[in-house]
């Protein structure tokens, strides 16, 4: 082997006894580095705090009482058959009335809506309610309601659209953007999206009028969902019927806004009817999945005696009706503890004859805050609390002036406040659930009462 040879190989050989230190080293070294402890980072999110400006309260109303296919020539054309009575306040509130258009395309169908701006970053707390009077040939019948904020989601029990029934879906925007609305109508086959509730487009400022039966025709127990997008929207059902070409009242039915496993509809009457006529009437609708409803029924007045509790079971999508009118005469609050969410409400009639009024007593939710309240015109005017776990001392001062209305309800129980029209704060000192009720020998109806809405709440933001 020549010198250079033996030279070339010597290198090549420290090359590799060299590499292979090194990558020995390395490893050692990665060893020992992963035995020796590191130092500790603890990095914290990012998080802001950050209150949003609160916006305007809005509330729209029902408006007028509407009437369908007065005109021969235009079966389908809508007019308003009632104008409403409304009450607001407080005065000092700074609302802005305004009016929701579109239904019959006449000013005296327009529906009315309030706008109060924040004061002092604080949501302004105001209340609205109207009433309205139909005697006609075609309706007949007292109803009453409460000027609502707009809902994304909504849930419509009562009414039907089987032969007599002539009762109409009201979608009302008060928002400055279009909304896009889907109705989806649960009766006795389960749930259907027929294609006349879907994509209904509602104009900003204007409110669109859709026939039940146009939905869904010959269902005795509908329940209608109510789901919107660009902008919420108010929802409300006005129910009337025609018996044997004789009116039989009229409704303006309250929206529920979500289902939930608890409801409490205070001051539904049961009032004595005829043998075999069903007076009293409870719906409910188990949604999401099968259930078991629990329904008590507590008597406003003391003096009536409280029937036993009893089960019922729901078939999920399938509404159930169930006859309360085997009860004693009398005002009830009825509750309803279930399995599974549920949404529901209680029909009430005067009777099955001319002159005839009904009523739909609509879940009201929980007020725990003091929170502002409208009483609309109407005779028979009756504020009714139906307590909760605890003994609530309850306090109705009207907002302009006058003296103040107080009463202790005890855990469980229900009580009513006869009360005039007018705006009053409402105060309690524990939890309740309350409606203004009306009743009288040819004028029935009901609305809930929902709590204020509270102050712009901080929220976390994670960037």
């Amino acid at each position: 082997m020549s010198e250079r040879r033996l030279v070339r190989y010597a290198a090549t050989s420290a090359r590799l006894v060299a590499g292979a230190a090194v990558a020995a080293a390395a490893v050692v070294g990665t060893v020992a580095a992963i035995a020796v402890p590191w130092p500790q980072y603890a990095a914290q999110p990012v998080r802001l705090q950050a209150t949003p400006a609160p916006s305007d309260t809005v509330l729209a109303c029902d408006g007028p009482l509407l009437a369908l296919g007065r005109s021969a020539d235009a079966a389908g054309s809508l007019s308003a058959a009632a104008p409403s009575e409304i009450v607001s306040g407080p005065a000092d509130a700074g609302a802005i009335t305004g009016a929701l258009g579109g239904a019959t395309g006449a000013a005296d169908g327009d529906a009315p809506v309030l706008r109060a701006a924040p004061r002092e970053g604080v949501l302004t707390s105001i209340a609205a309610a109207t009433s309205a009077t139909a005697a006609f040939d075609d309706l007949v019948g007292f109803a009453a309601s409460a000027c609502r904020p707009p809902l994304a989601e909504s849930w419509l029990v009562g009414g039907a659209s089987t032969t007599g029934a002539n009762d109409l879906i009201q979608l009302a925007n008060p928002g400055s953007v279009p909304a896009t609305v889907q109705l989806s109508v649960y009766g006795s086959q389960g749930v259907s999206t027929p294609p006349s509730g879907q994509n209904i487009v509602i104009a900003a400022g204007e409110r669109r009028i859709v026939p039940l039966a146009g939905l869904l025709l010959g269902e005795e127990s509908p329940v209608v969902r109510v789901v919107s997008s660009g902008a919420p929207v108010h929802a409300a059902l006005q129910a009337s019927v025609t018996r044997v070409l004789l009116p039989g009242g009229v409704e303006q039915v309250a929206p529920t806004a979500q289902a939930d496993t608890r409801l409490v509809m205070p001051g539904a009457q049961v009032i004595a009817t005829a043998a075999g006529q069903a007076g009293t009437v409870l719906r409910l609708l188990a949604p999401g999945g099968d259930a078991t409803a629990t329904v008590t029924l507590v008597p406003v007045d003391a003096a009536t005696p409280a029937p036993a509790a009893f089960d019922i079971p729901l078939t999920a999508g399938l509404p159930t009706s169930v006859d309360l009118s085997g009860n004693a005469a009398g005002a009830y609050t009825v509750e309803v503890s279930a399995t599974a969410p549920v949404v529901g409400a209680t029909w009430s009639t005067t009777g099955f004859g001319q002159g005839a009024d009904f009523a739909w007593y609509a879940a009201a939710p929980e007020i725990a805050d003091p929170s502002v309240v409208a009483v609309a015109p109407g005779s028979g005017a009756a504020v009714v609390l139906a307590g909760g776990t605890s003994d609530a001392s309850v306090t109705l001062t009207p907002v302009e002036g006058g003296d103040p209305v107080a009463t202790t309800v005890a855990a469980g129980a229900s009580t009513a406040l006869p009360v005039a029209a007018g705006v009053y704060r409402l105060e309690t000192t524990a939890p309740v659930h309350a409606a203004v009720t009306y009743a009288g020998t040819s004028a029935l109806a009901s609305y809930p009462l929902w709590p204020a809405d509270a102050a712009a709440s901080a929220v976390t933001v994670l960037p």
